[in-house]
């Protein structure tokens, strides 16, 4: 059972500060389950080869983690754990040599540690099995399951290592979307896609019935649907009141960001401020709407930060999309459809306040945000994708070159594949080193995870890039420090 220690506190004032504990969830078997023909309803691009993505990729994710916020747990054993790395049994959190970490908090463990309560494990297998039609007989099979097993089959969708009796949900290792802390609230999201609905529910119950989350009970908020919700035609994106944690950023105390993008709507942005302007969670929320197109997908696509006045981001939609007066004819030609669909438009709301404030342009707002939310002392820097060069610059942005993860400020998780943009932050002055090569360092003492400052850390990502999605996804922070 993961219980809070002294030093737990949910609370998240920004995108930068020190990272204290996070919640992720490592590749399971659903997502070696995968098939072509369903790929793209389970939201998949491609299907991934899971031992590599594991062994090759992710578990130096979980190694990286522990050596900045849990090392006790791996300090003088990565040897150990590398002889044994084949069974992987220190990754995986069905078993007893699994790391276990209360900083790096793997979501498995914590629904197996609900399950074993007998009242909570038939509500959920009720619930589970209501979503996904099972029959009776099967639903009671799966309350009579050991937890640990029956936390594995909710997961990967599977009865056994031949037999699967419902969808996997594989978006699962992109932990940011079912949930974002806001300070100290927890605002549960609301997906788009039917293929994260079991996500959703399993989040629902770890948040409100885990002992890790008993302090913060009252400060889980979730978006309710518009009145009337079941009468709206349609299943067009903007009548649905949708919202994932990948278009949520909380970048100051009281400031936050969401987007409107394919995945968040604008209903679901208007009901996320009203919930946490009335709940007294920030004073001030940013909506960044972006156009609707699937290589976007969430605003941390396009942008991420990395300190106070550095943010890595997508040029082409960072400057303003209004046409400039020597334009050809085409842009004021162009279908007001479409205009309005590849536009970005930003409006900035203060609670009290009815009438917005507007930003021409992405840049804009996050130099505000640098000089005036955060302080910055600095110019603001902008590092772009693909070193703002054609083609590389949408190339490396859709293997997620602006979806970098801040462990602390100025040190940054992104992928070794992305070429041009290494060199971008080479230019503005970033120490570039491969995790494999850091890792060692860090066993050998030659260097202190504390101490590391304005580092770019190169991961391996041949197959986790093309599940879509960068360590800003895989992440659900849910303490840092302050800055």
């Amino acid at each position: 059972m993961i219980l809070p220690d002294s030093d737990f506190k949910l609370n998240v004032s920004s995108e930068i500060g020190d990272l204290r504990a996070l919640l992720i969830h490592s590749p399971d078997n659903g997502l070696g389950r995968v098939v072509p023909s369903k790929a793209q309803d389970w939201l998949f691009e491609d299907i991934v080869h899971l031992d590599s993505m594991r062994k090759n990729e992710y578990d130096y994710y979980i190694k990286l983690l522990l050596y900045f916020l849990d090392p006790a747990k791996i300090k003088g054993k990565l040897k150990e754990i590398d002889a044994r790395e084949n069974n992987r049994d220190f990754f995986k959190p069905d078993n007893k040599n699994f790391y276990a970490s209360d900083k790096v908090i793997e979501i498995q463990t914590l629904l197996a540690d609900i399950l074993a309560d007998e009242d909570i494990r038939n509500k959920l297998t009720a619930s589970v099995c209501a979503i996904e039609s099972c029959n009776y007989r099967l639903q009671q099979n799966l309350t009579d399951t050991d937890p640990v097993e029956l936390a594995k089959i909710f997961i990967s969708g599977s009865l056994n290592t031949n037999e699967m009796i419902f969808a996997p949900i594989p978006n699962l290792i992109f932990s940011r979307d079912i949930g974002i802390a806001i300070n100290n609230f927890m605002l549960l999201n609301k997906p788009a896609k039917k293929a994260r609905s079991r996500e959703t529910l399993l989040a629902r119950y770890i948040f409100f019935n885990h002992p890790l989350f008993e302090g913060y009970r009252d400060n889980i908020l979730e978006i309710p649907e518009t009145v009337q919700h079941f009468l709206r035609p349609g299943e067009d994106l903007d009548e649905k009141t949708t919202l994932e944690g990948g278009d949520v950023m909380m970048i100051s105390p009281g400031h936050l960001i969401i987007g409107c993008s394919e995945r968040t709507s604008a209903s679901g942005a208007n009901e996320a401020i009203k919930l946490l302007f009335a709940n007294n969670v920030v004073d001030k929320i940013t909506v960044v709407k972006i156009p609707y197109r699937r290589d976007y997908m969430h605003i941390d696509t396009v942008f991420t930060q990395v300190k106070r006045n550095v943010w890595v981001l997508l040029h082409s939609l960072a400057v303003t999309q209004n046409p400039v007066e020597d334009s050809e004819p085409i842009a004021w030609l162009a279908d007001k459809k479409t205009k309005d669909k590849d536009r970005t438009d930003i409006l900035q709301f203060e609670k009290g306040k009815k009438k917005p404030r507007t930003f021409s342009c992405i840049e804009d707002l996050l130099n505000d945000i640098s000089q005036n939310d955060l302080q910055s002392t600095e110019p603001t820097k902008f590092i772009y994708s693909g070193n703002d060069t054609f083609p590389y610059d949408a190339r490396e942005q859709w293997t997620d070159s602006c979806n970098l993860l801040a462990i602390k400020e100025g040190v940054v998780l992104g992928y070794d594949r992305n070429d041009k943009t290494i060199e971008a932050f080479k230019k503005n002055g970033f120490h570039v080193v491969k995790v494999k090569d850091l890792l060692k360092k860090f066993e050998n003492d030659e260097a202190d995870p504390q101490l590391l400052k304005d580092t770019l850390i190169l991961m391996p990502s041949a197959e986790l890039s093309r599940a879509r999605g960068g360590f800003h996804c895989m992440s659900m922070p849910l303490q840092r420090d302050n800055l």
